[in-house]
């Protein structure tokens, strides 16, 4: 049975991610990019849809765990009565092989160990053709794929498993090194595993080293930052959501979704929150990436793509995994890259104006891309859309869509005033004043005196906290304050925020789900704006307690079960820490406040 969620902690090479719980087991591993098959699936199904367990043999033992300071480099400690040791885990960054490595130091006594190795291809469903060498180097095949484990201790095969025991005293160290490529291809030449450690670390230090100042939460905001870069795709610069796939919104549920593309919108806040802590690097990364993935007609711009711009991401379920604890179906693709969101256009305008400001060099496309999806744009922001949240039901006037879209030719129009370009000025401006009238309008409830979730409906929905973030109303505006306090009344539970009113919601599936942690990291920003710091702050501190013992945040939260639910870790939820964090420590106001 898989570990909570909670008990997870990440390490990656900013091409592929696996997940390692307290226990010592790798219960989830995709080879050679994120949304690659998995090798390990054990997360989402038993131990035989694989895993690699490497754990005390004592039935009863403490550990503890941390990652070695500003790295992506795990630490998880182990004491018994006879000893203890540490084992450190990490993929070191690609030099023409793909590598994930172990090594356990006794540091006191002496600890047993028991180690499995269950590799099963296909998300846990093919068992490959394994044979060992005279030094014991394992080899295992299938198809395209080739993983060679290599180990300092002996292993041997029981009923389709590699299992192994060995002891480990004070001082003392054994190492293993799982290395993949493909299967037609010669092995790659191993490398140093003490060498690989140490570039490992530097890689990581060195990219921590640029946080600028955050006051006391900038070890959290740093590990933020490490996870973001974690999350990245360093090919191509695409930015994935999470690390995994159906890891459920609610424990038994069915709102499982596959979160390893790339979404316009969450790159898009990811790069405003590096940007904001001087990561321009990525966001030339991301913009490269982004030009790339976009290009064509703008009527056929995707809301997500593959982590190299692919655009099929055909949505598909898997029926020989029983999903997380029960959680069923595990899907892997996603339907939503069909659906159509407006407020991605602002998110990537804005995005584009912030890498501008900050002194990014120009490409030589992204004049024609700004200008031919503003065109398309000014056409179709009176249409439906599914919304922010992917709603897999009837299209709707959704609020944040159309204050998005209002958002792009906000900013479309302070740019072409820097350029002075008076004529595009006007035109951009004029359009984001037909938008800014008709959601004053349509989507403001004068008997509920505050802004609700799309035209015509009662519901709220924390997506509306942006209007005042992104400049759409000044954050004194009384219509703004009433929605954020309505908001508080509406949506908080056990002192987190929900999305939205579920009883709004129909796409077909039973409601349920937790609490969405970007969203309160969101009210933590609006109180912030209308100057209610204390409670601001006091949401935040609660929100902090969430974070596990390394850190790291999932989707949501389940305040009945107090558990983490939903794809982990989250880069939504992280990049929400950040930006509370931002909006805490300066005097100067919001993260998100509008540009100048």
């Amino acid at each position: 049975m898989p570990a909570r969620i909670e008990d997870y902690a990440l390490i990656g090479d900013c091409e592929t991610a696996a997940l390692v719980s307290k226990h010592g087991s790798i219960d989830w591993l995709c080879f050679p990019r994120f949304d690659s098959p998995a090798c390990f699936a054990a997360l989402l199904g038993s131990d035989d849809n694989g895993r690699w367990l490497i754990r005390p043999s004592s039935e009863t033992y403490e550990v503890t765990r941390r990652y070695t300071e500003d790295t992506l480099v795990l630490e998880t400690e182990f004491r018994t009565e006879t000893g203890s040791a540490v084992i450190k885990d990490f993929m070191p960054l690609r030099d023409g092989r793909s590598d994930l490595m172990r090594i356990v130091e006794g540091t006191h006594g002496t600890l047993a160990f028991d180690l499995e190795f269950v590799l099963r291809f296909d998300y846990g469903r093919t068992v490959p053709w394994v044979t060992s060498s005279e030094d014991g180097t394992l080899t295992a095949i299938a198809g395209p794929d080739r993983l060679t484990l290599t180990s300092s201790v002996p292993l041997h095969g029981d009923e389709m498993r590699t299992v192994g025991s060995f002891s480990v005293s004070a001082g003392e160290q054994h190492s293993f090194t799982l290395t993949w490529n493909p299967s037609h291809v010669p092995r790659p030449v191993a490398r140093s595993i003490r060498a690989a450690l140490e570039d490992t670390e530097g890689f990581w230090k060195s990219f921590a080293s640029t946080c600028s100042h955050v006051g006391v939460w900038k070890p959290l905001v740093k590990r933020s930052l490490i996870t973001l870069k974690a999350l990245t795709y360093m090919p191509t610069g695409g930015i994935v959501a999470a690390a995994t796939t159906s890891l459920p919104e609610q424990l038994g549920g069915p709102r499982n979704w596959d979160y390893r593309y790339c979404w316009l919108r969450d790159a898009t806040l990811t790069l405003l929150a590096l940007m904001k802590l001087g990561y321009y690097e990525e966001a030339s990364g991301w913009r490269d990436w982004l030009l790339r993935a976009v290009a064509g007609a703008p009527a056929q711009m995707q809301i997500m793509y593959g982590v190299a711009g692919e655009r099929n991401l055909l949505e598909w379920e898997v029926p020989w995994l029983a999903g997380y604890e029960g959680s069923r179906p595990v899907r892997i693709g996603n339907g939503a890259a069909e659906q159509v969101q407006l407020d991605v256009y602002g998110e990537v305008a804005d995005a584009m104006l912030q890498a501008r400001k900050g002194g990014l060099p120009p490409h030589p496309r992204s004049r024609q891309l700004s200008d031919a999806i503003l065109q398309f744009l000014e056409k179709i922001w009176t249409e439906p859309d599914e919304g922010i949240w992917e709603v897999r039901g009837q299209r709707q006037h959704f609020t944040y869509s159309k204050v998005m879209a209002w958002v792009a030719f906000d900013r479309a129009a302070t740019t072409a005033r820097e350029e002075d370009n008076s004529e595009a000025a006007a035109r951009w401006k004029a359009a984001a004043d037909r938008i800014h009238q008709d959601v004053c309008d349509k989507a403001f409830d004068s008997e509920l005196g505050c802004f609700v979730q799309a035209y015509g409906s009662k519901a709220l929905d924390a997506s509306l906290l942006h209007i005042g973030m992104v400049g759409f109303l000044p954050p004194e505006d009384p219509r703004y304050i009433a929605t954020v306090e309505a908001i508080e009344h509406k949506l908080l539970r056990d002192g987190l925020l929900l999305r939205y009113e579920t009883r709004e919601v129909d796409d077909g599936l039973p409601a349920g789900e937790g609490a969405f942690l970007a969203c309160s990291f969101w009210l933590v920003d609006a109180l912030v704006l209308i100057g209610r710091r204390d409670d601001a702050l006091r949401l935040f501190e609660r929100l902090l307690s969430l974070c596990n013992d390394v850190g790291l945040l999932s989707e949501e939260y389940d305040t009945q079960a107090k558990r983490m639910v939903g794809n982990f870790p989250q880069a939504f939820s992280h990049v929400g820490l950040i930006n509370s964090a931002l909006n805490l420590a300066r005097a100067e106001g919001p993260a998100e406040q509008r540009a100048e």
